[in-house]
């Protein structure tokens, strides 16, 4: 064995020195997914709040109400952000923040039913 005399080498192919390790193998990966999951989930509960709450029937499937509950997620925190001046964390859910989620989907459902209302809907 060539090298420093507590360097241990481990059998078997050896990365080149400096080589990034792919993302499933413990990097990023993991937290994308949750990510992706917890916002599919408020987005749900927020879209679903927000229909409950705004009065009015409203033709739409479970998908849409959740791209609803995710669009006004993202209305709702840069609301949050913008009146409370809060600094950004990503992997920190807070009651504030499935507040504003809802508050902002209701704020996206009204406005979508305002520029909705122009369209006529033919059977």
């Amino acid at each position: 064995m060539v090298g420093t005399p507590n360097q241990h080498r481990l059998p078997g192919p050896q990365a080149p020195r400096g080589a990034r390790q792919h993302a499933r193998n413990g990097g990023i990966f993991p937290y994308m997914l949750a990510f992706i999951v917890v916002l599919l989930i408020v987005g749900l509960i927020a879209g679903a709040v927000a229909r409950l709450v705004v009065p009015g029937r409203d033709q739409m499937s479970l998908l849409k109400t959740t791209g609803l509950g995710i669009v006004g997620s993202f209305v709702g925190g840069f609301l949050q952000n913008l009146v409370f001046l809060h600094t950004v964390s990503l992997f920190a859910l807070h009651p504030s923040g499935i507040v504003a989620s809802i508050i902002g989907s209701i704020i996206v459902l009204l406005i979508s039913r305002l520029v909705g209302r122009g369209r006529v809907r033919r059977a």
